[in-house]
């Protein structure tokens, strides 16, 4: 990829990214808005079960939005993944290195922090909640609060969160899924064959539609979860120009704006909405599943990051430009901004009033990262002044 190409790429995604961290922003606070002041019809509508035409498979609203429209989410997500292995910076072994190492730091530090708090409690099994970087939040923070920040630390970020998005979707699809069933898993294998095949002469995009339905059926009666069908739909989308069309980057254009600002809105005013009160801060402040959460965002995505880093440039890998220890640690808060799909994960390991301590603790973990990174970011000379 020529440099001007990365540039133009880089900054089209960041405003992409910008806008939809503010969209996100304004659907979480509706969120926590309307379940604290008409906590019952928030409690309604998102518990109402919705079943559509065939075989009984009846879900709430919530579900729905979370084992579907979230399909769509990940979709977009495999895709980016590609682009960046194929055409991107992730492309090139020595650049990849240092933020290949910051985002498994940044994955594997606070699971071990969130374990180490959760000891004996029960809690142990959400290790993965701490894991997630929300890279439209993230995108959105360091925009408004680094505009002047060197170039090379939004690469950074940038391919960081690919490698976060990766590391999250593993650990979905072999931790947090039950019940593989062996026969549903082998129907999946025919079905992403005929994808492969036909994308060789499919010329539309519309041709997703009826295999992606068919895909996510089979993906859900396998045991995995359902989400997974839109990574590998993503995954086996060419990233060649098919007929003078780039097939990839014509379905990112025109499926990401849905899921920007559609699917992850209606995610964060489904999955939000939690009752904040004098006592459910008090249980919050005591609970052990609470602690590891804002540990693992807050300080184990500083020191895993950082961390991490630090080993790939000892060991030969190339920092991006103008990235120090004072911008690998505005990195590293950043990245402690889990949100969507920390909430996501903690919907599949929580129920009840431990969800809610959960979302709690991942609104507050969030949040404190995010005004640590701004003020951070704020202190971070310009491009200019950095070379100098």
């Amino acid at each position: 990829m020529s440099p001007s190409r990365l540039r133009r790429h880089i900054s089209e995604f960041f405003r992409r990214e910008t806008a939809a961290g503010i969209v996100l922003v304004v659907a979480t606070l509706a969120a926590l808005v309307w379940a604290n002041f008409a906590p019952q019809s928030y409690h309604d509508l998102w518990n109402t079960h919705l079943s559509l035409p065939g075989p009984p498979h009846a879900l709430t609203l919530t579900k729905w939005i979370n084992e579907g429209l979230m399909a769509v989410f990940f979709f977009v997500v495999g895709l980016e993944i590609k682009r960046e292995f194929v055409d991107g910076e992730l492309g090139t072994p020595r650049v990849a290195a240092v933020p290949i190492a910051a985002a498994f730091g940044g994955m594997v530090l606070p699971a071990v922090i969130f374990a180490i708090a959760t000891a004996g409690t029960g809690f142990t099994h959400g290790w993965g909640i701490p894991m997630a970087t929300d890279i439209a939040f993230a995108v959105m923070v360091f925009r408004v609060a680094g505009r002047h920040a060197p170039s090379g630390m939004g690469l950074m970020l940038l391919t960081l969160a690919v490698v976060d998005d990766l590391g999250a979707i593993i650990v979905i699809a072999v931790f947090y899924s039950a019940g593989i069933s062996m026969g549903w898993l082998l129907a999946m294998l025919p079905v992403v064959a005929l994808l492969v095949v036909m994308r060789r002469w499919c010329e539309h995009p519309a041709w997703y539609i009826v295999l992606s339905v068919l895909f996510w059926v089979v993906v859900i009666q396998s045991g995995i979860h359902a989400t997974i069908a839109g990574v590998v739909l993503g995954l086996v989308t060419p990233v060649r120009t098919h007929k003078g069309r780039p097939v990839l980057t014509d379905l990112e254009h025109r499926v990401q704006p849905w899921s920007n600002f559609l699917v992850l809105p209606l995610f964060a005013l489904a999955n939000a909405g939690i009752v904040i009160g004098v006592s459910q801060i008090q249980d919050a402040v005591t609970s052990p599943l609470a602690i590891g959460i804002v540990l693992g965002l807050v300080v184990g995505k500083v020191a895993g990051i950082t961390a991490g880093s630090w080993v790939a440039i000892r060991a030969g890998g190339q920092a991006a430009p103008g990235v120090g220890s004072r911008e690998l640690v505005a990195i590293g808060l950043l990245g402690g901004i889990g949100f969507t799909v920390s909430l996501f994960v903690a919907g599949l390991s929580f129920s009840g009033t431990d969800l809610d301590v959960a979302k709690l603790a991942i609104l507050a973990a969030s949040l404190t990262a995010a005004v640590a990174a701004w003020l951070l970011l704020r202190t971070v000379p310009a491009e200019t002044e950095a070379q100098t």
